[in-house]
């Protein structure tokens, strides 16, 4: 890593060691995307055609304007109205629940090191299985997913309160009811099908991939390749401040040069938060508290959220999430797999102490949407939440506390955060767009 004589003396005066900071990203870290396939995938993530009743689209809940994530703790997907902290439910299809967990933003999922994904890491890279992921479908997983990121795209459109719809509202939910997501008639193949009826859709799709003659060869796989090279060529972060730091290009300011020796050294950020992506891509139990839903099975009645342990079984896996990256986590509230606070600040010092932080919380520090549920059932859970957390305190002063909020703005890349080909104006489906 090559560091200038100034940034060195920079990481003397705030005492943080060269050897303590994260290589600077290349272009080797990330996998190649053609931008011709971006282009067709940024009109797919956009158009509500993807979603069984046409009225959500991946956009909905992770969007520019809010970070690519939705700005509210807990989202809502199918019967919802409006963008971002404005979304409501609609009186005239009133969802079930809201989203069990917080819509993670979407920043540099291209690069080669992520292997593992979503909040509990159900779906993670698997040489030894057909395909080579393991996913919740185990053998009825389908090949032709050209990454991780393609196969993540594949779940939201079968949840009911994200993408489906419930029950029997249209062709997508019924299959899903019925437990028919693959092959002719599945799930997937009526999305599909959808697509490839339109003739934009179709002529795009054989001018893009080599292997599709015509409209009848696309398949969900070509779908979610499309929509994962989208959010690999837009939504790459690696020009933040913070960056130029690691090319030895400049150093940064104060407060946020304390913050950033903070991170690295006496508050222990970089433990879990390491690589130049800010994440180990682990499992921690951090007492992070359980708001809305929670994830249970259908004949259970719990609002808890056990993390981890709901894919390992491994009791030592209870309440642990996985590290998110910090790239842009300015942008991203609100904060943790719930979503439970709204404000950085208040979170980061809630980490730091997180028993404490978890005894302390109370729901107002969230941002959700009214909606006539129990979003408090799961804070019944704080005692084996708490038992479950096998970090110690960090004692920091509120003047810490503010360096290091500074290092965490520091991370934000004005150029990621406008993209590269923004929201389209129209999608060929000529369904409506989500505007803020």
């Amino acid at each position: 890593m090559r560091i200038s004589w100034t940034v060195l003396a920079c990481l003397a005066a705030t005492g943080a060691a060269a050897d303590d900071l994260p290589r600077a990203l290349t272009d080797d870290d990330f996998r190649p995307v053609r931008e011709v396939e971006a282009r067709l995938g940024q009109l797919l993530f956009y158009d509500p055609i993807l979603s069984g009743n046409r009225n959500v689209s991946c956009g909905t809940c992770h969007h520019p304007a809010f970070g690519t994530s939705d700005g509210l703790s807990l989202g809502i997907g199918d019967g919802g109205v409006g963008l971002g902290p404005k979304r409501v439910v609609d009186p005239d299809n009133m969802p079930e629940q809201r989203i069990p967990r917080n819509a993670p933003g979407l920043w540099n999922l291209g690069a080669h090191e992520f292997a593992v994904l979503f909040h509990d890491g159900r779906i993670e890279v698997d040489a030894n299985r057909p395909g080579g992921l393991r996913t919740p479908l185990d053998a009825d997983m389908v090949q032709g997913f050209a990454s991780l990121l393609s196969a993540q795209t594949m779940f939201p459109v079968l949840s009911a309160d994200e993408m489906a719809g419930h029950y029997s509202e249209n062709d997508v939910s019924q299959a899903v009811r019925r437990g028919v997501i693959t092959g002719e008639g599945g799930t997937w193949d009526i999305i599909a099908r959808r697509v490839a009826d339109i003739p934009v859709y179709a002529d795009d799709f054989i001018a893009v991939y080599d292997h599709i003659d015509d409209a009848a060869q696309i398949g969900f796989t070509d779908i979610s390749n499309a929509i994962a090279a989208f959010m690999e060529w837009e939504w790459r972060s690696d020009n933040a401040p913070f960056d130029a730091v690691l090319r030895g290009e400049a150093v940064l300011p104060e407060p946020a040069a304390t913050g950033m020796d903070l991170f690295y050294g006496k508050a222990g950020c970089a433990a879990c938060h390491s690589g130049p992506l800010l994440t180990d891509h682990d499992f921690h139990a951090m007492g992070v508290p359980q708001i809305g839903p929670g994830k249970a099975a259908r004949f259970e009645s719990h609002a808890r959220d056990e993390g981890r342990f709901r894919v390992t079984g491994d009791p030592a896996d209870l309440y642990a999430f996985r590290t998110p990256s910090l790239r842009n986590v300015a942008l991203t509230a609100p904060y943790g797999h719930a979503g439970g606070h709204s404000d950085l600040r208040a979170f980061v010092m809630a980490h730091l102490d997180p028993v404490v932080g978890l005894r302390a919380y109370d729901l107002g520090q969230a941002l959700l949407p009214a909606m006539s549920v129990d979003d408090a059932r799961g804070l019944a859970d704080r005692d084996a939440i708490a038992a479950a957390v096998a970090v110690e305190p960090v004692r920091v002063s509120d003047e810490e506390i503010t360096a290091l909020i500074a290092f965490l703005d520091a991370l934000t890349d004005p150029g990621a955060v406008k993209g590269r080909l923004g929201v389209p104006d129209t999608v060929p489906s000529g369904l409506p767009i989500d505007q803020p």
